[in-house]
């Protein structure tokens, strides 16, 4: 059994553009091979896409939020995809996604780092990490794209693990 980790770092309740997301699991290559995990889902908008428009076998969905773990079920039963997605009440420290092919990350650079040596043990070789805005230092990303949005301008980080050295 695992120890719990230190209280979860703060991160505010921010979604992802749409057209983010749509570049976040595209350059990820998600496909119907692939479990993909959101940690702090959010509404579930990554992981809804990740099994409607990418066709992945399985997503799941890890906050720490009642309401938005609410807001995300209700989203997927919209969309018809609730059979293909889990989601988790969990602190996505001590969540286990070793299963996971593909991890999405739209956190801060502190929760970033935290999950670092997380993701080094538990992640097997090839698994991609996508991280929205916040990089994790230290790693080398293997494509960093700028999407577009309106005014804005975000910043997406693709990792393979095994390959980030």
């Amino acid at each position: 059994m695992s120890t719990p980790h230190r209280e979860v770092p703060h991160v505010p309740f921010v979604p992802t553009p749409e057209k983010v997301v749509l570049k976040m699991l595209e350059v990820a290559k998600v496909g119907p091979e692939d479990i993909v995990y959101d940690l702090g889902c959010g509404d579930g908008r990554i992981i809804i896409a990740a099994v409607k428009n990418f066709g992945a076998k399985k997503a799941v969905g890890v906050d720490l939020s009642d309401e938005r773990l609410k807001e995300a079920e209700q989203n997927a039963i919209q969309n018809g995809v609730r059979d293909k997605i889990e989601l988790r009440k969990n602190n996505f420290l001590d969540e286990n996604v070793s299963d996971a092919t593909v991890v999405t990350l739209f956190l801060l650079t502190n929760a970033n780092e935290l999950l670092k040596p997380k993701f080094e043990k538990e992640l097997k070789p090839g698994t991609r990490v996508v991280s929205h805005e916040f990089e994790m230092k230290g790693w080398k990303p293997k494509e960093v794209i700028k999407v577009e949005d309106g005014n804005m301008h975000h910043l997406v980080y693709l990792y393979v693990i095994g390959e980030h050295q």
